[in-house]
């Protein structure tokens, strides 16, 4: 004889049914947005199943899949606008603080595919083929330091040199020279109140000009440091925020005990 199917299969079966139509009408009473809704329901769906739900207050037989599809390009819209944001607002700060100083030409600040660029000639930085930090460029440094401690993210210094090749004792080609250059900038950072884990160097030599080198001009453009705060960086930390802030809270009573 055939096996019958267990009974207690039905009872699981309902019970399920029932638990997700509480979770649905506990989440559709409390003050939530849309997206915690998305987030609750894909937690839902993995767990008991593909199953349509209606969405709280709107057209019912709304699926799990067309809630994803909905919210997808909104989050990327939403992600993208508040990286801008930030970038634009680094940008503009650094070019109020480049004009207060009559900076012009020698510290400039854009945007590119890296994130927001802070540019800084070599003159006003170090003396010719040396990375000791000149006295003079100490005000300007801290300047940029109380920018970046308004900015919470991480940030790339960057030294770049032109293609004269240069043969020390100390640099023995601009590769040296680079990356000391980029560590002597973040090392002042550090003593003057920035976190460590906040910033990176990294030196590029001659491989990475903005100008020609084959002119006076050209070389002298490229002779350069950057301080880079980076668009990826910025993604993350606000991609990361945002998940954290749209953790479900505990539901409130909406009945609480009187005394």
């Amino acid at each position: 004889m055939p096996e019958e199917p267990a009974s207690w299969i039905v009872t699981f079966s309902d019970m399920m049914t029932l638990l997700l139509a509480f979770f649905v009408l506990l989440f559709a009473m409390s003050e939530t947005q849309m997206d915690d809704f998305a987030q609750l329901m894909a937690s839902l769906k993995q767990a008991i199943g593909k199953q349509e739900v209606p969405e709280a207050g709107t057209r019912e037989g709304l699926s799990m899949l067309d809630i994803e599809s909905d919210s997808k390009p909104h989050a990327i819209d939403e992600l993208g606008a508040m990286v801008k944001k930030e970038l634009n607002d680094f940008e503009s700060q650094a070019e109020e603080f480049i004009i207060a100083n009559k900076l012009s030409g020698q510290v400039q600040v854009e945007q590119d595919g890296r994130g927001a660029v802070i540019t800084i000639s070599d003159l006003i930085l170090f003396p010719s083929g040396a990375a000791e930090v000149l006295s003079d460029a100490h005000g300007i440094l801290l300047n940029i330091k109380d920018l970046l401690t308004q900015f919470d993210y991480h940030v790339k210094v960057e030294g770049h040199t032109d293609n004269i090749p240069i043969n020390t004792a100390i640099f023995p080609s601009n590769w040296e020279l680079s990356a000391n250059r980029a560590s002597k900038i973040v090392r002042f950072f550090i003593e003057n109140g920035v976190s460590p884990d906040r910033l990176s160097a990294e030196g590029f030599a001659e491989y990475r000009p903005i100008g020609d080198n084959l002119t006076p001009e050209g070389r002298a453009k490229n002779r350069r440091v950057e301080i880079v705060y980076q668009r990826a960086d910025v993604e993350t930390s606000i991609k990361k925020k945002l998940v954290k802030e749209a953790d479900v809270p505990n539901i409130p009573d909406q009945n609480p005990p009187t005394m």
